[in-house]
């Protein structure tokens, strides 16, 4: 049974509110179409049995806190809307509305007990420059851990990123860093360590976490970090969960199978934004890289996913 963890939703209401603010891509990629009909053909097609959508970057929040609350509350009951037409087929991750920290308590609150959604997805960087892992979020990461959620992480383009003097798309390589600093900021900060009931789903095999990891745990042994993490990073980095969006293929599983086991390890499309070919290759990959046996494969594929999401196992039939 494949699962998605990393599929993303483009409610033509979300796209309409960010054309109002001028926003019409997210990571340099324009906003494709996207429908529920076609997203079901899609995964027929593709052999999968369902998706847990997602809001991908940019994101609700544009420096209006009071819209941003708005946006968020439409966009998830949106997602639970296609949940409940489609209970078998589909999951959904709320948005929240950081940096607005009171809204996304708010707005967790309604979205995993009003709503019913399976987890939370929160953008690495946030619209004020703040990564996950800053003192401001700690009342919401504090409330995450108590209910042990499930978080997908997901890159957005920071501030720093937008005035690069490259003619690319942020979504080639910054989202790549900013999942990175995400990551190493909740570690360094401490965060992965206070609030360790939260599981975290790093997109895109984590970004260029599993490559770096040897230089990161060596780094991180000098003085003043070697205090923070005592223990070195590596053991935090091998207790988040990476997805396989845009990443299925040797180069990246190679790094990735070095740090981790395939019981961290979910299958991701990034559809629609990355198109249906791009999940069939995804698929591929992970069929014909040899690091894997068919026990692994199939914890990938959805076993993982199924253990991390039990309201999604419990509406496809499988008992947890």
């Amino acid at each position: 049974m494949r699962i998605d963890v990393h599929h993303h939703v483009l409610p033509p209401e979300y796209v309409a509110s960010l054309a109002r603010v001028s926003v019409t891509s997210g990571g340099g990629v324009a906003f494709p179409r996207w429908d529920a009909a076609s997203t079901l053909e899609m995964m027929d097609r593709q052999g999968i049995a369902a998706a847990v959508t997602s809001i991908s970057a940019p994101g609700v929040h544009f420096g209006d806190d009071v819209a941003a609350r708005g946006l968020a509350r439409r966009c998830n009951e949106l997602s639970a809307r296609l949940v409940a037409d489609h209970p078998t087929r589909f999951g959904a991750f709320a948005v929240l509305t950081l940096p607005d920290v009171k809204g996304a308590l708010h707005e967790l609150e309604h979205a995993l007990d009003e709503l019913g959604l399976d987890g939370v997805v929160l953008l690495a960087s946030q619209s004020d420059g703040r990564y996950l892992g800053d003192p401001l979020f700690d009342d919401l990461l504090a409330e995450l851990d108590r209910r042990a959620a499930v978080v997908l992480v997901h890159p957005a383009v920071p501030k720093s990123s937008e005035a690069l003097p490259l003619d690319l798309p942020e979504a080639m390589v910054e989202f790549t860093f900013d999942t990175t600093r995400a990551a190493l900021n909740l570690v360094f900060r401490g965060a992965t360590a206070r609030f360790p009931n939260v599981r975290y789903i790093l997109s895109h095999a984590g970004g260029t976490i599993p490559y770096l990891a040897g230089r990161i745990a060596l780094t991180g042994a000098l003085p003043g970090l070697r205090e923070r993490v005592p223990d070195g990073p590596l053991p935090q980095l091998r207790r988040f969960y990476y997805d396989t969006a845009l990443s299925a293929t040797p180069h990246a599983l190679r790094s990735l199978q070095e740090l981790v086991g395939s019981d961290r390890i979910l299958f991701g499309s990034d559809f629609p934004f990355a198109p249906e070919a791009v999940a069939r290759a995804s698929i591929d990959g992970l069929a014909r890289y040899d690091g894997f046996d068919d026990a692994g494969r199939r914890r990938i594929d959805g076993a993982n996913a199924l253990e991390l999401l039990p309201r999604l196992a419990a509406r496809v039939g499988v008992a947890r």
